[in-house]
């Protein structure tokens, strides 16, 4: 209820009525209910938040005992006809006036019904952006608890695979077996879809795995990640089968000098440009600075993806509480890729790693 609480507040300083969100984790983040949508045109629910009163979920047939086993302290409405004529019924009954939505995260087709109908109903429509995501930016004691979990189960997951990996073994075929592993030890699905990419295609930073087999003496760019009760994790090693070279010794500790010394910046107070920066100095003081392509880092929590972002664009200050990944990267096209990719919480005096494996240190 706090969460709601202070959601309401917020809706309350901008005049507006009730608020329908529809983006899924913030969905789950206001309400626990889990499920998926299988794409931004199939939603397996929304929420409608009025500013006093029951909390709403409204849904389909196919979704209503799993929102009612999840949704505590919500209504469960199933609407039949679509979500738009339960619309029409409710609205005018919570007297609601002005109502906010979700901009961001609503096709504009919908946005045109859903304009229409606000329209006939003599309702004023209020785009937001971000309201939720800003309260979601601070983990709780408890979501950095459900968090660490997280990345721990994905570290054993790792550690369960590494050992059986063995020249020969397709991308794809490790990969699934990633996957697969997660799936049975505990983890609700992969959070996104597995990167196992050895030698030359390495050098993509979100590579595909394929049918290449793997080699002894290349570098191995394994990206990997799960859900487990709803919170992500994101880790990438890169590991040689046998014996590694001079050269990827050498770039494997560049890059792992970089990943510390953006790690030993980071706390409560500094910038995400300047996280990054100290990362790229040191990869761009090897004359490698343009094979670092993408940002240091970004926000981790209810999704994989979220703010706040590390990189040469932002200029926001990092905040405790926030969970982040540091994760550089030097790509070669041609011979392939390393990059080393942990898992912090910022604080106020400094940057506390989850991670705990270190299969990563022994190139």
């Amino acid at each position: 209820m706090e969460k709601l609480n202070a959601l309401r507040k917020m809706l309350k300083r901008r005049g507006i009525d009730a608020l329908l969100v529809t983006q899924p984790e913030n969905r789950r983040y206001l309400s626990r209910y889990s499920a998926i949508d299988s794409s931004i045109a199939e939603s397996s629910g929304v929420l409608l938040i009025p500013r006093r009163g029951t909390p709403l979920l409204l849904t389909d047939s196919r979704f209503e005992l799993h929102a009612v086993a999840e949704a505590e302290g919500f209504e469960i409405m199933l609407y039949p006809k679509g979500l738009l004529p339960l619309l029409q019924k409710l609205l005018p009954k919570l007297g609601v006036k002005r109502l906010g939505f979700e901009s961001h995260y609503l096709l504009h087709a919908t946005a045109g019904k859903l304009t229409a109908l606000a329209s006939k109903l003599g309702i004023e429509l209020v785009p937001l952006v971000g309201l939720i995501e800003k309260m979601r930016l601070r983990k709780e004691a408890g979501e950095i608890a459900g968090i660490e979990k997280s990345v721990l189960l994905n570290e054993q997951v790792f550690q369960e695979v590494f050992a059986t990996l063995r020249a020969g073994q397709s991308e794809r075929e490790v990969a699934m077996r990633i996957e697969n592993t997660m799936l049975g030890m505990g983890a609700e699905r992969p959070s996104f879809a597995t990167i196992v990419a050895g030698g030359p295609n390495g050098a993509a930073p979100h590579a595909v795995p394929g049918t290449r087999p793997l080699r002894e003496g290349e570098p191995i760019v394994i990206d990997m990640g799960l859900v487990l009760d709803g919170y992500c994790s994101d880790m990438t090693r890169t590991v040689v089968l046998g014996a590694p070279d001079q050269k990827t010794v050498e770039l494997f500790r560049l890059v792992r000098r970089a990943q510390l010394a953006a790690t030993n910046v980071i706390r409560a107070g500094i910038t995400g440009r300047e996280a990054d920066r100290a990362a790229r100095e040191v990869i761009s003081a090897a004359g490698l600075g343009d094979r670092f392509g993408h940002g240091l880092g970004h926000g981790v929590g209810l999704a994989v993806h979220e703010a706040p972002s590390l990189n040469r664009r932002n200029g926001k200050k990092l905040q405790s509480g926030m969970i982040i990944t540091v994760e550089p990267g030097v790509y070669l096209p041609g011979w392939g890729g390393i990059r080393l990719e942990n898992m912090g919480v910022v604080e106020e005096n400094g940057c506390r790693i989850l991670n705990r494996d270190t299969t990563f240190l022994d190139v």
